[in-house]
């Protein structure tokens, strides 16, 4: 008999969520996290979901384990959540995109909260989310606004507000389209919405940016300009962002692509280079964030390579020239020096 083919770790097309079967219970949450090698933060992130539970009849909780290999994640997941949070594991690593197909299909809730072990949530973070859905029916997927942190819980990044107000986003597609203003941890999406819509697909770096878009052409979404979770970046994301960074700019170019499918004919054009020059501008200054913080000279150098492959503009030119000096002379060190004997 022969092998049973795998599936691909990116799915080509967006996969198929079929509705819960009628007459199987249906909550009113699922919240499921993702997790691949984020032990050292998994407990804190189930903590700030258990404080906010509305019951078993409410809320499914799960953690779905991409076969991570840094800790015992089911014990963590016993320990800490005492029975009340299910556990799945993949037999092997099925990558991330794989493992939120996994997740959707066991999520049964109504709304559906996928977020990564590493972050984490803060105290009426379900409620509001919940009081947007009740208070504008017609959205899709409702998000509240977040804060950017490091391993030691600390705020790295400012974030600007979307609007003042929280209801629903003017204008969203064309924001959304432009560049990634929200991250994973803080958006929930109705499960109906993936059933319309269906899952991640096509890339592995951008695949939340082009599912934004993707629900923003068909849907409103509301927002709440509370800063109610964290999105932690660490060294552990850096490595893995830099060790991808050739394909993660490919990636981005791709969702680009993907994104210019949702956008009025006369707008695209614009759009997709305004999007282009702004991540080749992230990945610039990011260069010198990955220099100076994480202390990370190789990666740091790639990530200013890339800006300049997306896009050469005074922005990228003057940011990753001034990086490549930095490294040259040693800038962290000299500087590292003079703090020492001053």
């Amino acid at each position: 008999m022969p092998p049973v083919e795998q599936k691909s770790r990116i799915p080509s097309q967006p996969p198929v969520i079929l509705p819960v079967p009628a007459g199987e219970e249906q909550p009113m949450w699922s919240v499921m996290i993702s997790v691949y090698n984020t032990y050292s933060f998994l407990e804190t992130c189930m903590q700030s979901i258990l404080e906010q539970d509305r019951g078993l009849d409410q809320m499914q909780i799960m953690v779905i384990d991409d076969a991570s290999t840094d800790g015992d994640v089911e014990a963590l997941v016993k320990k800490v959540g005492g029975g009340r949070i299910g556990y799945f594991r993949q037999p092997v690593n099925a990558g991330k995109l794989r493992n939120f197909e996994t997740c959707l299909k066991l999520a049964k809730g109504k709304y559906v909260h996928i977020l990564y072990g590493d972050h984490y949530l803060l105290k009426d973070f379900y409620r509001e989310i919940e009081s947007l859905f009740e208070d504008f029916p017609r959205i899709g997927a409702a998000f509240t606004e977040f804060e950017y942190i490091n391993e030691f819980d600390k705020k790295i990044w400012d974030h600007p507000r979307l609007q003042v107000l929280r209801g629903v986003l003017k204008n969203w597609l064309l924001t959304i389209s432009q560049q990634l203003v929200v991250q994973q941890p803080a958006m929930v999406i109705k499960r109906s919405t993936y059933e319309k819509l269906g899952g991640y697909y096509g890339v592995e770096y951008g695949e939340f940016w082009e599912i934004c878009a993707r629900i923003a052409a068909h849907y409103e979404v509301a927002y709440c300009p509370r800063a109610l979770a964290k999105y932690r970046v660490h060294g552990e994301t850096i490595s893995l962002s830099v060790a991808q960074s050739k394909m993660n700019a490919k990636d981005i170019a791709k969702t680009i692509g993907m994104i210019r499918a949702y956008l009025p004919l006369e707008i695209r054009d614009y759009v997709s280079k305004k999007s282009t020059k702004y991540f080749a501008q992230y990945y610039s200054r990011l260069s010198h964030k990955v220099y100076h913080e994480f202390n990370k000279p190789a990666a740091a150098m790639v990530m200013a390579w890339e800006s300049l492959w997306m896009d050469i503009n005074w922005v990228t030119i003057k940011y990753s020239f001034l990086l490549f000096l930095k490294v040259l002379i040693g800038y962290r060190h000299i500087r590292n020096f003079i703090e020492k004997i001053s």
